[in-house]
């Protein structure tokens, strides 16, 4: 197939649209459902992120992907039962390294990977598909699909679903190309190789960086470079806890990560955990509910004539001492930011969201400032001397 013809563009009124080769075939094949630009977008997008964190860690890997930019990106490693509640994974379920994987990309933003298109770096196995089906959910591509897993996908949607099947041995051209009010712009691929020596450049008092530090700021530089620019994301334990994206100012981008991944550690105190929700209550409804009596607008859901919708009681208010107490928890977070720090406000702001290890290119005229607001804080800081910008 060389060529694939989409139902329309990025809005409805973009006809005809299509994607196609100029030379060779398409690397993919449809196996279900009718998908369109935004979803081949983020698919493309998606596959290469999650192709780079398996390549990199050695570790299955999936990543959420919501309008050109990952909504979560992990690699396989086990659930504790917190995390399992957390993302609503049943207790009793038998988890392969793909689905561990997929529930902490699915899982670390919640609101933002609702109806997101799903990336896997492995064929989907069964235990995989059974964690996507009950998920609001716009298409998965994977190079390949158990029988059985393809089955239970293939039921989502009314039988709709999206399933791309990508060839996992090919190759784009080295240079890259995209029109721009008629005009083509050309430029080499930007190549991101991982290896020992990447972080070796420790420009901080602190020059301790552990192997479990040097996996997660692989995960950061790898979700940066296909994360739509300025960007930055947090990462525990090998996943994205918060992802910033598209922010004309580096410390909006640190501010709004940073309260992602307050928000995903927030979920997990003990108050979160156990809000007596309605039994029939949906999970998306569930998450809605739950990103509300974190924040700041609890009183949201908390009304008289709205918990009650809610909640089978009336929970207690989530209160700012509380929310304190439990953040300061939050430690052994590693950063990375797509360009260079410009001021320490960054550096003040990560720290409060448990920020321990930070890799940025390096490059500003503001170097020693931000390296001695690292010092401040105890911070290791590596200088990668690459960018990472995407657009």
């Amino acid at each position: 197939m060389k060529e694939l013809e989409l139902k329309y563009g990025c809005n409805p009124n973009q006809k005809p649209a299509r994607i196609f080769m100029a030379e060779g075939e398409l690397p993919i094949r449809v196996l279900n459902g009718k998908p369109g630009y935004i979803n081949f977008l983020d698919a493309f997008n998606g596959w290469q992120l999650v192709k780079e964190l398996k390549r990199a860690t050695g570790l299955a890997a999936a990543t959420s992907f919501k309008h050109v930019s990952p909504a979560g990106a992990a690699v396989g490693l086990p659930l504790s039962e917190t995390l399992r509640r957390i993302y609503f994974v049943p207790m009793d379920a038998e988890l392969s390294p793909l689905a561990c994987a997929y529930a902490r990309a699915r899982g670390a933003d919640r609101m933002s990977s609702f109806g997101d298109w799903i990336s896997l770096s492995d064929a989907c196995d069964v235990a995989t598909a059974k964690l996507i089906k009950p998920e609001v959910s716009d298409g998965i591509i994977a190079p390949g699909y158990e029988p059985e897993a393809l089955e239970i996908l293939k039921s989502k949607r009314q039988g709709n679903y999206n399933i791309v099947e990508i060839d996992p041995a090919y190759e784009p051209p080295k240079l890259e190309q995209k029109d721009v009010f008629g005009i083509t712009f050309e430029q080499n691929r930007n190549e991101l190789h991982i290896d020992d020596a990447f972080f070796a450049n420790v420009v901080t008092k602190n020059k301790t960086l552990t192997d479990s530090a040097k996996r997660d700021l692989a995960i950061s530089m790898i979700t940066l470079k296909y994360t739509q620019s300025n960007s930055v994301c947090y990462v525990k334990d090998g996943q994205a806890i918060g992802i910033g994206a598209g922010q004309q100012s580096r410390i909006h981008c640190t501010r709004l990560a940073g309260d992602k991944a307050n928000n995903w550690w927030l979920r997990q105190h003990e108050k979160a955990l156990n809000l007596p929700f309605v039994a029939t209550l949906k999970n998306p409804d569930r998450d809605n509910a739950i990103d509300r009596y974190i924040s700041d607008e609890w009183e949201d859901v908390l009304a008289d004539g709205v918990w009650e919708t809610l909640f089978t009681q009336k929970p207690a208010v989530f209160t700012k001492e509380e929310k304190k107490e439990w953040l300061a928890k939050l430690t052994d977070v590693a950063l990375g930011s797509d360009a260079f720090f410009p001021f320490a406000d960054n550096i003040d702001r990560a720290a409060r969201s448990g920020v321990a290890y930070i890799a940025e290119p390096g490059g500003s005229k503001r170097d020693s400032v931000v390296i001695e607001a690292c010092d401040k804080y105890g911070i290791a800081m590596a200088f990668t001397g690459l960018r990472l910008f995407h657009h």
